[in-house]
């Protein structure tokens, strides 16, 4: 059975009677109160979990009592309670701060169905809260918000794997947060003194990508007017992050093997080797085996990086955690903008939580920022949202017609079939050869890497033959 403490708040001894007992035959703690001039004294008794409280009483006004138990509580959820006349000022209460509505006479299942909700609400806010509690006392987790089961799992493996010297390779889509993660592993780390310094594998052409990294003397190469210092050598005694891993060549993922063995440097053009003390943190956008599969990232590299393997979820596998996140961005984005930080309705938050995020939580980011920047009322509807997230029906591709999908979506997941399937037969019929397999397709090498990252084959798929 559910459990729960609820007060509920209204003049009428029958609605009171009749609330406590259809909640109490569903488990939870009932207190009723027929006087609101004494809601903030009884709020302080029993801290209730969810407050039920009628919008026309005598002797005090609903939003007045609203308003007050925000004031002592700012993360209580409020049920209103009103009549049909009143719908407007019901409706304006919520922009005041109230979690939902409900209109008298209403029935046994939207009773329920209400405080089920505000009670989910109201326990992940304070999962959030215990959660970031426990991880931030080794941990900075600061900008990580999460209290779903998989992001449970993950951060304590954080927890665990971060004081070690041990080498980390986190996999996850684009977007779910990979560098946080690194970043929260170093900062409990006793390297947390030292530089912290990410490299982006994906952004820079192989040969700057190798100075930048291993450094060069005067003369090195045209153009290397003076001495320069490589990130492997700025790193020395703290962590080098290392953001796409697998976007590095052959001959770099070679060298830098050897670096991270022998640990020393010898940067391009000397003859001398730098020893250096270093943990090295990498990053992929790609399944580990299809990489491996494919040859995109060396075997023995592979091993070196993964001594601790850690999967960043999707959002779409982190139930609950969307309400929290876009409650943080949103608080976030107001502070920045000087403007009040909104209320989402509740078929808003329930049509963001259904949405399927490809961007993960990037996507969700920019769209509160997005929706905090275009807000004039305080007030976040479901005709707000973006078309793609209102039109969602949760289908996967092929799983049947989805009318409500808007067109660029569907062709979206239709490219990304063909694609999936076109990869698969190619990289069949080049034996894993990327290199191979983008000049058969007359492709970029890069632009393979990224149809294989978005294809997401498995290591078993790209190795079988067609």
């Amino acid at each position: 059975m559910a459990s729960g403490r609820i007060l509920i708040v209204d003049d009428e001894p029958a609605m009171l009677e009749n609330c406590q007992r259809l909640l109490a035959l569903e488990g939870y703690t009932c207190s009723t109160l027929a006087d609101p001039t004494r809601v903030r004294t009884v709020l302080a008794d029993i801290r209730p979990e969810v407050l039920l409280l009628d919008l026309r009483m005598p002797g005090a006004d609903g939003m007045t009592v609203l308003a007050a138990a925000l004031a002592d509580d700012p993360a209580l959820p409020v049920i209103m309670m009103t009549a049909y006349a009143t719908v407007a000022s019901a409706v304006q209460a919520i922009r005041e701060g109230a979690f939902d509505y409900l209109t008298k006479p209403f029935t046994a299942d939207q009773l329920v169905l209400a405080v089920e909700r505000a009670l989910r609400y109201r326990g992940l806010t304070e999962e959030n809260r215990a959660l970031r509690k426990l991880v931030t006392q080794g941990v900075d987790l600061e900008q990580i918000v999460g209290a779903s089961p998989a992001m449970t799992r993950l951060l304590e493996q954080v927890r665990k794997v971060a004081p070690s010297d041990a080498s980390v390779l986190i996999s996850g889509e684009t977007g779910t947060g990979k560098e946080l993660i690194a970043r929260a592993i170093h900062q409990q780390s006793a390297r947390r003194g030292a530089p912290f310094l990410p490299v982006d594998c994906a952004a820079l052409p192989e040969t700057l990508l190798e100075s930048e990294l291993f450094g060069y003397e005067r003369g090195a190469f045209t153009g290397a007017v003076t001495r320069k210092q490589g990130l492997l050598v700025e790193a020395d005694g703290g962590t080098l992050f290392l953001d796409e891993v697998t976007e590095l060549g052959a001959g770099l993922q070679s060298k830098l093997l050897r670096t991270l063995e022998e640990r020393h440097v010898r940067p391009l053009g000397s003859t001398s080797l730098i020893e250096v003390n270093i943990r090295v943190l990498a990053a992929t956008n790609l399944d580990p085996d299809v990489a491996l599969a494919t040859g995109t990232l060396r075997p023995d590299l592979y091993y070196r990086l993964n001594v601790v393997h850690l999967r960043v979820p999707p959002l779409r596998a982190r139930q609950g955690d969307v309400a929290l996140l876009l409650h943080t961005f949103a608080a976030e984005f107001a502070e920045v903008l000087a403007k009040p930080v909104p209320r989402f309705s509740p078929d808003a938050v329930q049509a963001l939580e259904a949405y399927r995020w490809p961007g993960n939580v990037r996507e969700l980011r920019n769209l509160t920022q997005r929706l905090v920047l275009l807000n004039e009322d305080g007030r976040v509807t479901l005709a707000d949202l973006p078309d793609a997230v209102r039109g969602w029906t949760g289908a996967e591709p092929g799983a049947g017609p989805t009318p409500l999908v808007p067109y660029e979506e569907a062709r979206a997941q239709t490219l990304a079939a063909f694609r999936r399937s076109y990869l698969q037969r190619l990289l069949s019929q080049c034996d894993g050869n990327v290199s191979r397999a983008a000049r058969e397709a007359g492709l970029s090498r890069r632009t393979l890497h990224r149809w294989l990252a978005e294809g997401t084959l498995t290591r078993h798929e790209a190795e079988r033959p067609q």
